[in-house]
């Protein structure tokens, strides 16, 4: 149960860079509510619009929510304004932001 919550969330340029539509993928939305209520980790739209704020020419191309080492974790790929795609992972719960990767 520890892969159980994953969403890819691809942003549509045609409609713009904050539209985006969920696809999903062996995802509880239950699950995801469960915890969403009991404050164990903040809504997607939270982490994105945080992000978005530090980060405004970034374009999200993927987003995941995993559990990771007892925790949960939002991992987010972004395309960066210049051109480079990276992978930050964020504290689910707090918003955080612990970790950024420059994707291989």
């Amino acid at each position: 149960m520890h892969r159980l919550l994953k969403a890819v969330v691809i942003s549509s340029i045609a409609v713009g860079p904050f539209a985006i539509a969920p696809v999903l993928a062996d995802y509880d939305h239950d699950r995801v509510r469960q915890l969403r209520a009991t404050g164990q980790i903040l809504a997607l739209e939270t982490i994105i619009a945080n992000h978005r704020h530090r980060h405004p020419g970034d374009q999200l191309l993927e987003a995941e929510l995993e559990f990771e080492q007892g925790r949960y974790v939002y991992e987010l790929k972004m395309l960066g304004s210049d051109g480079v795609v990276r992978e930050f992972e964020y504290n689910a719960r707090s918003g955080e932001l612990w970790r950024v990767e420059r994707d291989r």
